[in-house]
């Protein structure tokens, strides 16, 4: 983006005091700046005008495909799966745009270094997942890698000095997901100092529109591919583009897949599957009342028993259907770090302004139908956010050893 395309940009969304300091920049923090505008996303300001709640729908429990009846059927799922990644119809889309800042790296979350006794790193462990599929298959599957305005330099740098680590190069695609600006109460974004926008990414939800722009859907549209499945960087256990789950899902006649495994306890801190208003969806543990987590089905099991381990399968089309349609927008009030007139940096001790996102439980709420698709959670669910504790760099290294990785 130039200078004449950015200043139109600005001006169109009431922006303009963005370009205030740029006659001052040197010339590397002018290329810095013009690219953040081109990726900002400055339509969501217009959603503070008529800034309301958004309100759940009426929640109901949505039945699961359980370990029982994907055993029984293991054989055909999988060969249908296999049918559809062999015929190029299913990728993968990484979703990779965040840091390692909680487990005390300044690197990408996907360099983080998992390893004992040798190098292991989370990219790694998710690409060699990948691959598993891949020999199996006989033919590469598309990788598409969402980065991040903050990390998307040192992610294709290190996956291309790792030589991705075995995987066909020329099927792995990155591409940025676009930011959302953060605004004050007025609307006007702020400015983190002379060249930066206070922004962070546009939510989990924002991944389609995001391959939208950056010209990942020519791709899926000249491959065939009629299926992605999605998945957060940072579960190491996870199976991707598992055929039997694909072929599951495709059986079904479904719309998106969700994998999910049963809940550790009632209260675990963990998105569920349901239904809301007869669709789709997925309730977060703090909106579960105690009401609904001692809710027993017809088996006697808890109703709402199966937390979402961010691992879809969506079909395509149906992503272009949904692509038309409004997804709901999350405006959420913030503590926001800005540089003020005096170009002195402040970190508010209150909230001073919004952030926006999408998040893909929306997605899944306008799709048409879901399979919740359970899977043994010691053997696919190994999550690090913490760098000790739960859900950890720890936990997930005494998952791999259970599951032979060596680490």
């Amino acid at each position: 983006m130039n200078y004449q395309d950015a200043k139109e940009k600005l001006e169109a969304a009431g922006q303009l005091h963005v370009l205030k300091y740029f006659d001052s920049l040197n010339d590397a923090e002018k290329k810095d700046l013009l690219d953040q505008i081109e990726l900002t996303d400055f339509s969501v300001l217009k959603a503070i005008g008529d800034k309301s709640e958004l309100v759940k729908g009426n929640i109901t429990p949505i039945d699961a495909m359980e370990l029982s009846e994907i055993a029984a059927n293991k054989e055909a799922f999988t060969e249908t799966g296999l049918e559809a990644i062999r015929a190029g119809k299913v990728a993968a889309v990484l979703l990779a745009g965040g840091m390692g800042t909680r487990l005390g790296s300044d690197d990408p979350k996907g360099m983080y270094n998992i390893g004992l006794t040798k190098e292991v790193f989370i990219f790694q462990r998710l690409i060699e997942n990948l691959m598993d599929v891949v020999k199996v298959a006989g033919n590469p599957v598309h990788l598409f890698v969402m980065t991040s305005d903050k990390n998307h330099d040192k992610t294709v740098s290190f996956l291309a000095q790792k030589k991705f680590f075995g995987y066909n190069a020329d099927y792995v695609h990155f591409f940025r997901q676009e930011m959302a600006p953060a605004a004050d109460y007025n609307g006007l974004v702020y400015m983190e100092g002379k060249s930066k926008i206070a922004n962070s990414p546009n939510g989990n939800g924002g991944w389609y529109s995001s391959m939208a722009k950056n010209g990942m859907l020519e791709i899926v549209n000249k491959e065939g591919i009629e299926w992605l499945n999605v998945f957060a960087v940072d579960n190491v256990l996870q199976r991707i583009c598992d055929p039997c789950f694909v072929g599951a899902t495709i059986t079904r006649n479904c719309t998106v897949g969700s994998k999910v495994v049963r809940k550790a306890a009632p209260d675990e801190k963990v998105g569920v599957m349901c239904l809301e208003n007869g669709r789709p969806s997925i309730v977060e543990y703090y909106e579960l009342t105690p009401q609904m987590m001692n809710q027993k089905n017809e088996k006697g099991d808890p109703a709402y028993n199966f937390g979402v381990i961010l691992n879809y399968l969506f079909k395509v089309s149906e992503l272009n259907r949904i692509a038309q349609k409004k997804i709901p927008l999350h405006i959420v009030e913030k503590k926001i770090p800005y540089m003020n007139d005096a170009q002195e940096f402040i970190s508010p001790e209150k909230p001073n302004g919004y952030k926006f996102e999408n998040l893909i439980l929306d997605m899944i709420n306008l799709m048409e139908s879901c399979l919740p698709y359970e899977v043994v959670r010691e053997y696919e669910f190994a999550p690090i956010k913490n760098k000790e504790g739960v859900d950890s760099v720890e936990s997930a290294r005494e998952l791999c050893k259970k599951n032979g990785i060596e680490l």
